[in-house]
């Protein structure tokens, strides 16, 4: 299942950009469109719930924007007056501005990337300033659009936008992001970070794939956002990513004799479990980054913890957090069992 689900988002694009032909001709369709990826949506939002463990808030905000997003441009095409039509477009314009911060999180987790508070911080209030921005029309003010009319073409509402002085600030706001994404995903892949070489493809196709829609977007005149699907399409690639990581991770636990801190005694551990779990933790040597490679050197040497952090000069966090990817990527659960795995495979 998990492996079919960007065949499925490819097939999703397809059709639903292979409807879009018609747009011009009879621009009722797009109501349709918006119909379909809004119900879409709210399927991915529902399953999200099922399958994303409720700790990692960002992906629910992810799919919840995404559906809210869907269900503005939804309003927007079904709205009669400009009132309406506005509010509309402001509340899929709210979600379309918190989504990069959004994507940039769950990357940063998946990549395994530790984010200074301040970064954080930064992040933060660039997107409340742009949330605000987005807002503005609302209360009429003249800074994301000069002025905007209602315009209603085949039984279609939409909005007729002069943009502007602020307007171009949302371009740079995109790509500031997309740039971010871009460069941990190529960090991520040079660095080892991510399992295999699939999911660092799967990550910069999510990640690529809407910055080729917003292009199109903006270089072909068409009275439908095809980021409503690029938005779903990446959903799709980000949860695949999401549970074949997962799935990495169970099988590791599954070749381990004991999930518990203490390992079982080498005396009263079975032979051939231990040489299954000598084998799999040295072809897995090939994956950990340079760092993590050089702690597990100092550790099968007799290194002490306070020794480590005096050769690498590092901070006991930092430590704490390498271990973890090391144990994580070794299918080990403490330094103990490491260390008693290798010796016994130099035996």
């Amino acid at each position: 299942m998990k492996r079919i689900i960007p065949l499925l988002s490819i097939l999703l694009s397809i059709l639903v950009f292979g409807s879009c032909g018609a747009v011009g001709d009879k621009a009722t369709s797009v109501s349709v469109i918006y119909f379909f990826t809004t119900f879409a949506a709210l399927l991915l939002l529902i399953g999200c719930l099922f399958v994303i463990d409720r700790r990692e808030k960002w992906f629910i905000v992810l799919f919840s924007s995404v559906f809210v997003i869907n269900l503005g441009y939804l309003l927007l095409s079904a709205s009669r007056e400009l009132k309406l039509a506005l509010a509309a477009n402001t509340i899929s314009y709210i979600c379309s501005a918190l989504l990069p911060l959004t994507m940039l999180m769950i990357i940063l987790n998946v990549c395994k990337c530790r984010t200074p508070r301040w970064a954080k911080a930064l992040f933060a209030c660039i997107s409340i300033f742009m949330l605000l921005l987005v807002t503005s029309p609302l209360f009429g003010i003249k800074l994301y659009y000069k002025e905007v009319s209602f315009v209603l073409e085949g039984g279609c509402g939409t909005l007729d936008k002069i943009y502007g002085p602020l307007h171009s600030l949302y371009l740079f706001y995109l790509l500031l992001y997309f740039a971010i994404m871009v460069a941990l995903s190529i960090r991520a892949s040079i660095k080892k970070a991510l399992d295999s070489t699939v999911h660092a493809v799967i990550l910069l196709v999510a990640v690529f794939s809407n910055i080729a829609v917003w292009l199109f977007g903006q270089l072909v005149d068409m009275n439908f956002e095809f980021l409503s699907v690029s938005y779903i399409v990446t959903e799709l690639f980000l949860l695949s990513l999401h549970l074949m990581l997962k799935e990495t991770k169970r099988n590791c636990q599954i070749i381990m004799v004991n999930t518990v801190d203490e390992p079982v005694p080498l005396a009263q551990t079975d032979t051939d479990i231990l040489r299954e779990k000598g084998e799999y933790m040295r072809s897995q040597l090939s994956n950990l980054t340079p760092t993590e490679k050089l702690i597990y050197d100092l550790y099968i040497e007799g290194k002490s913890t306070k020794e480590v952090l005096t050769e690498l000069n590092i901070k006991e966090n930092t430590l704490k957090y390498h271990n973890k990817n090391i144990y994580s990527k070794l299918g080990v659960s403490s330094r103990k069992e490491l260390k008693e795995i290798s010796k016994n495979q130099a035996q």
